[in-house]
């Protein structure tokens, strides 16, 4: 236990320490090939900053674990080695995802590719994960369903893997927001896996909290006048939103209720990621019924509503994740207690409640602003 404790801590600490070598120098490359996200009447920014700050993440995740399994060798545990040796097949696969969309991030965030490109990317990532042998297998008592025969698992996971993905990516709108919420799902899903006994799979939790925190730091704390802000672009959204895909997909097969202490392991798996879930569902279904591209931009994300009655950005940001951070604590407490149907239920409707509120107070806010005027 001890062993693995040391190794997730250095984990961490090591994507912090070379995350913060990293970052400052994509920066300095960043404003010398003046490699900007100008703004435009969507963005909230109103100076030229550089988004090429999720360029940092694989690379660091990826050399922090090849370097601690090089240092256990060099010592003589051969641990790591095993767990790797005995979950090979979808570290292989995942690995492999993660390196297509990394390089599909980087395009866009130099050149730009159209989102049609993008989604057969993540489906191919999806496909991906399949054939590494991650995939839906048992729905654990979701509409009543547990075991899921693979003509539906299948075609089901690839959904989910574009849903997720696209989730984390859309809600990269402030500073902030979207490495803060995943920060909150890496940390859930390390302590989770680490209970677990999937040890491997937590100090991948833990190295991806570990770049994140670093960015976290430059992107809301940085100041754009003097080039020290950065954004992670589709680079970073789409390896994290792999990754935190990965991982959730992971926990509903390591899962059960007799080794999550009678939580239910999809409530385990996606209460993290239910923030950002909702927020996309929300906002395709408004643009479906205001008759616009469900894929283009626009302003009506959870974030954008909150500015519009008047919030500050580091404010919503600190609301945003706030509530996702009790939406977990709250949907495993439930779990104890409550059939996973009506935890669904319970927070789909807070969620709506919770919009509609706010939707009335922006119509408030607009209002007031036209008499004044």
């Amino acid at each position: 236990m001890i062993f693995w404790i040391v190794n997730c801590c250095m984990a961490f600490l090591l994507c912090v320490f070379f995350a913060g070598l990293v970052i400052p120098q994509i920066l300095l490359i960043a404003f010398r090939k003046k490699l900007f996200d100008i703004p435009d009447e969507r963005k909230i920014h109103h100076c030229a900053v550089p988004r090429l700050g999720g360029i940092a993440f694989k690379p660091v995740i990826f050399f922090t674990i090849a370097l601690l399994l090089g240092i256990n060798m060099a010592l003589g545990y051969s641990e790591i080695l095993s767990e790797i040796g005995n979950n090979v097949h979808p570290l292989t696969f995942v690995f492999c995802s993660i390196m297509v969309l990394y390089l599909a991030g980087m395009a866009d965030d130099l050149i730009g590719i159209r989102y049609r490109a993008k989604f057969v990317i993540q489906i191919l990532c999806g496909v991906m994960l399949i054939a590494g042998g991650i995939y839906i297998g048992n729905l654990h008592g979701i509409l009543g369903i547990h075991a899921v025969p693979l003509w539906l698992g299948y075609p089901l996971t690839i959904l989910i893997v574009v849903f997720i993905i696209n989730a984390i990516n859309l809600i990269d709108g402030i500073d902030g927001l979207a490495s803060g919420l995943c920060c909150i799902a890496c940390l859930f899903y390390g302590l989770t896996f680490f209970m677990l006994h999937q040890y491997i799979y937590a100090m991948l939790a833990f190295a991806t909290l570990g770049v994140l925190v670093p960015f976290f730091y430059y992107n809301v704390f940085g100041n754009a006048e003097h080039g020290r802000k950065i954004f992670m672009g589709d680079t970073g959204s789409l390896t994290v939103g792999m990754m935190l895909c990965f991982l959730s997909l992971k926990l509903i097969m390591c899962g059960t209720d007799d080794n999550t202490g009678h939580i239910n392991p999809m409530v385990l798996a996606f209460s993290p990621l239910l923030v950002p879930c909702c927020d996309v569902v929300r906002v395709y279904l408004h643009r479906v019924r205001n008759g616009k591209n469900p894929f283009l931009p626009d302003k009506n994300h959870i974030h954008h509503k909150l500015l519009a009655v008047g919030m500050k950005q580091r404010n919503a940001m600190i609301t945003i994740i706030s509530v996702s951070t009790v939406f977990i604590l709250f949907n495993i407490l439930l779990s104890i207690y409550l059939n996973v149907n009506w935890i669904v239920l319970v927070d789909l409707l807070i969620w709506t409640l919770a919009n509609i509120r706010l939707t009335r107070r922006i119509g408030q806010v607009q209002s007031r602003q036209t008499t004044d005027k």
